[in-house]
């Protein structure tokens, strides 16, 4: 495809990533209510497995206060949200940080984080769309035998960095949404919104540090 368009910025896309999808915009949407009752509007924030880089500069393109880390396991991959941050003209408000996931990230050095990470079975990913299942990295897809494991090592993570007012905003899989606040809540971490996508399927969970009741509230 070369390029697509997300959240009003075009961007470079290519076997390197996975080419971000309309349903990720809600993750970006979720993110933005949330973040200026954050800290001020003056946030850091870390798009973890950024991929092509759509969901963290969405963000920095809105918030003008945002720093954004730019987090990926795979070099190729921070090459191409490297190149979409220049091009967009974010690249002095972007970093790309290569690791695995947050490790590279201090404790409560972030504001906010956001996560669209692999989250299909592994055994489901060869009946998806051949456009999806011949031509998507599979680091990008497989998230174990329910999808979950992925998120299983973020949320923990996701506590330690988190500053006392932060937040976590997570892509999930469609019938993963109890699953997903489960693991959650084993990292120390509360589900404070569940928010929908154009079809009105669980999407996004935002959470908080800290082990509080859920609301069960969606937007």
């Amino acid at each position: 495809m070369g390029a697509v368009e997300f959240f009003g910025l075009r961007l470079a896309v290519g076997p390197e990533a996975l080419i971000p999808r309309p349903d990720t915009e809600t993750l970006v949407e979720a993110a933005l209510a949330e973040a200026p009752a954050a800290a001020g509007g003056r946030l850091r924030v870390a798009d973890v497995g950024c991929g092509a880089g759509g969901i963290g500069l969405a963000l920095a393109s809105k918030l003008p206060s945002v720093t954004v880390l730019l987090l990926d396991i795979s070099p190729s991959a921070l090459g191409l949200a490297q190149g979409n941050a220049e091009a967009t003209g974010l690249s002095s408000r972007a970093q790309a940080v290569q690791g695995d996931l947050l490790e590279p990230v201090a404790s409560r050095s972030l504001d906010l984080v956001a996560a669209n990470l692999p989250y299909i079975p592994d055994d489901e990913i060869e009946t998806l769309e051949p456009e999806v299942a011949r031509h998507e990295p599979r680091l990008a897809l497989a998230g174990g035998p329910d999808g979950l494991d992925p998120l299983r090592r973020l949320a923990p993570m996701a506590a330690r960095v988190l500053r006392p007012h932060g937040r976590l905003f997570i892509e999930i899989g469609a019938g993963q949404s109890a699953a997903a606040q489960r693991i959650l809540a084993a990292g120390r971490l509360s589900v404070i919104e569940v928010f929908t996508d154009l079809s009105s399927f669980p999407r996004v969970l935002g959470a908080r540090a800290g082990q509080q009741p859920t609301t069960g509230a969606s937007m």
